[in-house]
């Protein structure tokens, strides 16, 4: 497995990705319907397009030269002092394998000005949950609007600080 950045034509195997790990993560907890929804609203091809050209981004997939098997996309947050994670999702058949530490680490290389790693992440979302503290986060706060706002999404809000930073 390699880490590289997405591009447009992989899009929609991006997408398709995305789809199908938030049905197999969030329909037990928000109901397929809604986990529907919101993969239409987050997840069209002209949401994911608009992350590849966004400045101070990096929106960066794991690919084994068939199969896109992760992906991460985040943002320099506090002029460049924090590394927004945004979305960081492996596919459940790749899930287990290091993919995900992989995606984070190259993550962090992107932004050399960060000092820590913030995310949300839902509470119910055990999987994640352990990944992310296992991977060395702490939970600093919550938000009532994961994702973005207006969405009424509660989650926690975890923290790392990045390691050539301490």
């Amino acid at each position: 497995m390699f880490v590289r950045t997405a591009s447009e034509r992989d899009l929609e195997a991006v997408r398709q990705l995305l789809v199908e790990t938030w049905h197999d993560t969030y329909d037990a907890i928000y109901g397929s319907d809604r986990v529907a929804s919101i993969n239409t609203e987050w997840h069209s091809l002209s949401a994911l397009r608009a992350r590849i050209d966004m400045p101070q981004s990096e929106f960066l997939l794991a690919d084994d030269g068939e199969t896109i098997a992760g992906v991460a996309f985040a943002t320099a947050a506090d002029d460049g002092k924090t590394v927004k994670l945004h979305q960081l999702y492996v596919h459940p058949a790749h899930q287990g394998r290091g993919i995900g530490g992989l995606l984070l680490d190259e993550l962090e290389g992107c932004f050399p000005d960060a000092d820590k790693v913030r995310l949300e992440v839902e509470e119910a979302n055990m999987r994640a949950v352990r990944f992310y503290v296992g991977q060395g986060f702490s939970k600093v706060g919550e938000t009532g609007n994961c994702g973005k706002e207006g969405s009424g999404i509660k989650a926690a809000i975890f923290e790392r600080p990045i390691l050539w930073a301490e």
